[in-house]
């Protein structure tokens, strides 16, 4: 599956760290914000679709999940179209489609139309912005690439706690509908923030035609050939079958406890803010000399911790106990948050990221759907929540010791045999005449005599060409 791309990336262009950076930074911030938060702050709205359509907890409930996997699912739609028209365009059309839905929405008069339009287009146009924009984060941005991921990460907990509030003073003063129409008018901004994501343009060197672009695979597959994406992918996808789960049954876990609602939903707000600095946090560490080649260990460290912090809150007793819970959860899920891409891109590079990304959120769609559900099936059959909490923890520390034994046996050892001065060495070896080969001068000038000349250029033979 081939074509030209318009869209290419900094192909032998050095990534500036900053100028313009920072504005396609803000963006990516922006971009993240709304991409993981906006699934969740509408489920505000749950209650109030409850009653006007006379559905259950079970069927709202599908709005977020449909969301998710439209932005997960859909990551191999946006590598095609991002390697084939470029970021920007692809980023401006979702920005429109995002909006586009949720007004849709506010017109409804079903709630199979709610999941046709805040469900699939709405899902569909922040899939559009969400990937496009990573990819243009990872070409502006090289040594200070760690600490721009974390800050652009940091946008999912920021959000979150903006627009669920919002949402909360949007019902109460305009209904779910007129709530609806305002937040696909402040979808818009992502349009804004696609006009930021300025393509990098390769300084024009002498007067000659350059050199043509080499043709790229609107897919590229070949990333499949990469045993060390292969890994990163199976340690993923059986992380989010686990990462997901505690989040969304801590509020639930605290009721059982006899906690009240508002202090039961006080949990998340605490998983947020401390969440909100911990990406940073972590992408600034991760960004330091000493670190920054041991990103993949400290991504697999990340996942442990995250693993460990489930099994330990699932002896949880008392709110006191969940509040310490979500306290190390946040200071996890902030690492897992901000070191996934950057590890990513560390593995593949920045030619193949716009696929890789893409497959790689496809084979977590998948993990998305089934996770959170298990746990519900669990809880079902047990009503017991320490279960479900072991279930989330077991599979996140699975995904960690993947990742960890793979890099110590596949990618570190390929990444050794593959560093510049091992290869500059061994060319060095291999392009050294023998120190004992004497060259006769007069067998040199007579073999130089010896090659015929066509149009002053000497003709090569396949013994002589290299």
């Amino acid at each position: 599956m081939g074509g030209a791309a318009v869209d290419e990336g900094p192909t032998g262009i050095k990534a500036p760290d900053g100028g313009w950076g920072w504005a396609v930074l803000f963006g990516c911030f922006v971009i993240t914000g709304f991409s993981y938060a906006f699934p969740k702050a509408v489920s505000v709205f749950f209650k109030e679709l409850m009653r006007e359509f006379g559905i259950g907890y079970s069927d709202t409930a599908w709005i977020s999940s449909i969301l998710l996997a439209m932005l997960y699912g859909t990551g191999p739609l946006c590598s095609v179209c991002v390697n084939r028209f470029g970021c920007r365009p692809v980023m401006l059309v979702g920005g429109l489609f995002a909006s586009l839905g949720m007004v849709a929405a506010s017109f409804c008069r079903s709630i199979i139309q709610i999941y046709l339009t805040t469900g699939v287009i709405t899902g569909l146009g922040l899939a559009l912005n969400f990937q496009p924009s990573l990819i243009m984060l990872n070409r502006y941005f090289n040594k200070r690439r760690p600490m721009a991921n974390g800050l652009a990460a940091a946008g999912s907990p920021v959000f979150l706690c903006a627009l669920s509030p919002l949402g909360q003073v949007l019902q109460d003063h305009y209904g779910w509908r007129g709530g609806f129409l305002i937040l696909g008018g402040l979808l818009l901004n992502c349009c804004v923030c696609a006009a930021l994501m300025r393509p990098l343009v390769a300084p024009q060197v002498g007067v000659g035609p350059g050199p043509q672009q080499q043709s790229r695979r609107l897919l590229d597959l070949s990333v499949f050939r990469d045993r060390g994406f292969l890994i990163y992918a199976v340690a993923a996808s059986i992380m989010v079958l686990g990462l997901f789960v505690p989040p969304v049954f801590v509020v639930s876990y605290a009721k059982d406890l006899g906690v009240p609602d508002t202090k039961a939903a006080f949990l998340l707000t605490i998983l947020g803010f401390i969440d909100i600095f911990a990406r940073p946090t972590a992408g600034f560490i991760t960004g330091l000399k000493k670190v920054r080649p041991y990103s993949v260990y400290l991504f697999s460290f990340a996942m442990f911790f995250n693993g460990f912090t489930d099994l330990t809150g699932s002896t949880a007793s008392d709110y006191g106990g969940l509040v310490v819970f979500c306290i190390f959860f946040g200071i996890s899920y902030g690492m897992v948050g901000a070191l996934q891409f950057e590890v990513l891109m560390a593995i593949v590079g920045t030619h193949k990221f716009s696929s890789a990304i893409g497959l790689v959120l496809l084979l977590e769609a998948v993990a998305v759907l089934i996770g959170p559900p298990s746990g519900g099936k669990l809880l079902d059959a047990t009503h017991v929540y320490k279960y479900v909490f072991i279930l989330a923890g077991s599979e996140v520390l699975t995904s960690s010791l993947v990742l960890l034994l793979g890099n110590f046996f596949c990618i570190g050892k390929k990444s050794e045999a593959s560093r510049p001065e091992v290869v500059a060495s061994e060319e060095e070896r291999l392009h050294k005449p023998p120190v004992d080969v004497r060259v006769d001068s007069r067998e040199v000038e007579h073999f130089l005599k010896a090659e015929p000349e066509k149009n002053g250029e000497v003709v090569h033979t396949p013994e002589t060409s290299v």
